[in-house]
């Protein structure tokens, strides 16, 4: 169980890299400006603050929202039958 949540959280951690560089370079934000989008989109919260100008950039935003939210669903996912399974347990 333990190693399902570590690929899953590394699986995360790969998204929001990748989702991170990409901004960085397609829409030309500073690295903690990708990084902060590429996170409140992950989480759904979504400010509007930062949005993509690009075409290609805003392409990469509805990719970054289907791939990238099944991955976090996944990842709380594995998280609560893991603390579940720990709770039974004891």
């Amino acid at each position: 169980m333990r190693y399902i949540i570590s690929t899953v959280l590394g699986l995360v951690f790969t998204v929001v890299a990748i989702a991170t560089t990409f901004f960085h370079y397609v829409e030309g934000w500073a690295w903690i400006d990708a990084y902060y989008f590429t996170v409140v989109t992950l989480s759904t919260v979504g400010y509007g603050d930062l949005t993509p100008k690009t075409d290609a950039g805003k392409i990469g935003a509805t990719i970054l929202i289907f791939v990238g939210l099944g991955v976090f669903a996944l990842a709380v996912q594995q998280i609560g039958l893991y603390v579940s399974r720990q709770s039974e347990d004891e």
